[in-house]
């Protein structure tokens, strides 16, 4: 067939059928199951999806050894916090929610026990409550993320915050878990005669700190040479060499933060679901919980750190995955929130605190996965994990804690989207940034971000640029900054 001209006087072509590089994908499905999750017409295939998966769980892993190792370690009343409950609790709700991401949503986004919320239920609401209130506090903060993506506000919201200020935040909280994991390990310590400092004296000191220095380092060798499952096999190995070195060294038990490394009896155990459905959905809210007040602002503070975090996750890892486009935005996103949303309230009734979406899912779309079967193939695999609980309790915090750091050094490449040159952007984004780690808190920094950014233009005459969901989103967060002062005037304790 012959070419048909472009342009008269131009030397270009326009190609016709006969034209079609032989090598293009069909996009018609192959089988049910292509057909389904659109395999092929987003010009996928099944290896690609099954190993993606694959390398999406060994990426996220670890969290089935660190959630159980920050929700252990909070004062709680009413219910012991087994570790292989905790353990069994993480794992069921991240394979739920993984799979319904996965066959409802069909996107490549896998779902765990969130470290901010985990951290948040830790810190802030445990001391305060029964671990059944806890629970029902991060069902509440769930119910209300659905509610908000019924409504379609969720998704005028994050459609509405500006794309630097989204990638700020995810900055952010790769500076917030790097802070945590170099917290945990021993590596800064707090409480000495500066904010903080290298170690309790200044200086290093203990096996246990060595041993999360050389899994950190070799991780990231492993990850600077292309190794696939890097973050796995660092724990695994950090793992081992603690052992052999508690053995060897005859490192005192007092020595390990939480988890002694000792070889269990048997890698393989029932699951233990003691904590599942230990639920008090409104008794924090009553005397003998937090109180009204207390236990609203926490619920706030919930669905505030779960709704960030996911929303900077869910635009990063679509992007990189083809499906978003150059605002941000995902076609079929609702689907995706509905889901996340409710995996605040499906991590409270299995007692693993609020689920969110994992930037790790990034490495599975980085070895092709661009469907939902990638996500059900790492939903299964958190499944198995069901009966190797033995094996997460022998990993001690230390070596868990290298993923954290590994992590954060991830979450940074964010800031090259950033025009730091730009006043106007670069001072939001520093604040949101900084004052996350700073002030151990991601509602906090993305409520910088968000007044900083408002005011700012407002400042410079173009107050109409941020548009009325970022106004709205100032006062909100106004009102949270000025809450204590506003409890104090109401005589509220």
């Amino acid at each position: 067939m012959p070419r048909i001209p472009t342009e008269p006087g131009t030397t270009e072509d326009r190609p016709t059928e006969d034209d079609t590089h032989p090598s293009t994908p069909d996009p018609r499905p192959k089988s049910a199951l292509d057909a389904y999750f659109k395999i092929s017409a987003r010009g996928s295939t099944l290896a690609n999806e099954l190993r993606g998966g694959l390398t999406t769980f060994m990426a996220m892993a670890y969290i089935i050894l660190l959630n159980p190792l920050i929700l252990s370690g909070a004062d709680v009343t009413g219910v012991k916090l087994d570790h292989a409950a905790l353990t069994t609790a993480t794992a069921l709700a991240a394979a739920v929610t993984t799979i319904l991401m996965g066959v409802v949503g069909n996107v490549p986004l896998a779902l765990a026990a969130g470290l901010s919320v985990s951290g948040a239920v830790s810190a802030l609401v445990v001391p305060h409550t029964t671990w059944a209130q806890a629970m029902g506090l991060c069902v509440i903060y769930g119910l209300l993320i659905v509610l908000l993506v019924v409504s379609g506000l969720r998704e005028k919201i994050m459609n509405g915050i500006p794309l630097p200020l989204k990638h700020a935040i995810t900055i952010g909280i790769g500076l917030f878990v790097t802070v945590i994991g170099l917290y945990k390990a021993g590596f800064m310590h707090t409480g000495g005669p500066t904010p903080l400092s290298l170690g309790p004296t200044g200086e290093l000191a203990g096996w246990p700190v060595l041993i999360f220095c050389l899994t950190l380092l070799a991780i990231f060798v492993l990850m600077a040479r292309g190794i696939r499952g890097a973050i796995l096999i660092g724990i695994a190995g950090g793992t081992m060499l603690a052992v052999i070195v508690n053995k060897v060294a005859d490192v005192p038990a007092t020595a390990w933060k939480n988890s002694v490394p000792v070889w269990p009896g048997s890698p393989v155990s029932a699951p233990d679901f003691g904590l599942f459905g230990h639920v008090d959905l409104f008794g924090a809210f009553g005397g003998k919980g937090m109180g009204a007040i207390s236990a609203s602002v926490a619920v706030f503070t919930l669905v505030l750190a779960g709704f960030f975090d996911a929303m900077a996750t869910i635009i990063g890892v679509g992007t990189e995955a083809g499906l978003a486009d150059k605002q941000g935005r995902m076609p079929g996103l609702s689907k995706a929130l509905f889901i996340d949303g409710a995996g605040g309230a499906v991590g409270g009734l299995a007692g693993a605190s609020g689920q969110t979406v994992f930037v790790e899912s990034a490495t599975g779309v980085g070895d092709g996965a661009r469907t939902g079967l990638a996500s059900a193939v790492t939903g299964a695999m958190f499944a198995l994990m069901l009966f190797f609980s033995p094996i997460a309790g022998i990993v001690p915090v230390e070596v868990a804690s290298a993923a954290l750091v590994v992590i954060g050094s991830m979450m940074m490449s964010q800031a090259r989207h950033i025009d730091w040159s730009d006043r106007e952007v670069a001072i939001p984004a520093f604040l949101t940034c900084t004052l996350m780690p700073f002030t151990y808190s991601i509602t906090a920094g993305v409520a910088a971000g968000v007044i900083s950014y408002t005011v700012i233009k407002a400042g410079v005459g173009r107050w109409r640029e941020p548009g009325v969901l970022m106004w709205i989103l100032t006062g909100v967060f106004v009102l949270y900054f000025a809450l204590t002062p506003i409890k104090s005037w109401l005589g509220v304790h």
